[in-house]
């Protein structure tokens, strides 16, 4: 069975040795790094498989260190490690592309959990078909949206085949009465409303990365560019 690689940034010398022997008593392949520099230094020379992230570290702190990993890594889970326990803080680390969070004092069988919980579930994200729009990643089958490597929006059955004709028609018009009749079967006034409101719904769901658009042709259709 292949080790899963982790990266730890904790900047606390004796708690990054305790993890670090405990990951490895139990199969991980662990490096450590003590700030975040030095971990945008090793996230660029290896592929990890997750990060463990503490927040208050010197030159770099861990919100943007993962700010900055996002931009190359959108997929491996990040699970930030930290005392800091207010709300606002929580929200900041799923905004900047987190997966997890478990602050300080922590049980190191509930961080081991966690780990395994989160490679499992990228596994199985990576695994399903996907395809990319923008910055996001669509998984049809999984009928979601994934954003900076986390769910960004689950879709409704409609909401998942009207996106998937939109994106097989890339940069091209995709004719209002053609999607009308093979989705609603009927081109009338009413479903014709209705086709527009789930327009309005993907492009709320798409809103985050300016590059994505979806164009009303008027008197014609729509047209899906990035």
């Amino acid at each position: 069975m292949k080790q899963a690689k982790v990266l730890l940034l904790e900047d606390e010398l004796q708690l990054a040795k305790i993890v670090s022997e405990t990951l490895r008593s139990r199969g991980f392949a662990v490096t450590h790094v003590n700030n975040g520099v030095l971990g945008l230094d090793a996230a660029r020379k290896n592929d990890f498989d997750v990060y463990i992230v503490d927040v208050m570290m010197p030159f770099l702190d861990g919100f943007t260190f993962v700010e900055e990993l996002r931009k190359t890594d959108k997929q491996a889970p990040v699970l930030f490690l930290t005392a800091k326990s207010q709300t606002e803080d929580v929200i900041k680390g799923y905004a900047t592309g987190g997966n997890d969070y478990l602050k300080k004092p922590f049980s190191l069988e509930e961080l081991i959990l966690r780990l395994n919980e989160l490679l499992r579930r990228n596994a199985a994200i990576q695994s399903a078909v996907s395809e990319i729009i923008g910055q996001y990643t669509f998984y049809q089958t999984r009928q979601e949206l994934w954003f900076n490597g986390q769910l960004s929006g689950k879709l409704s059955h409609r909401e998942n085949e009207l996106l998937s004709l939109l994106l097989q028609n890339k940069n091209q018009v995709l004719d209002r009465k053609a999607v009308l009749l093979k989705l609603w079967g009927d081109d009338n006034f009413f479903n014709t409303r209705t086709m527009d409101v789930f327009i309005t719904k993907l492009r709320k769901h798409l809103k985050e990365d300016p590059s994505v658009e979806i164009i009303n042709m008027r008197g014609v259709g729509y047209k899906l560019i990035f």
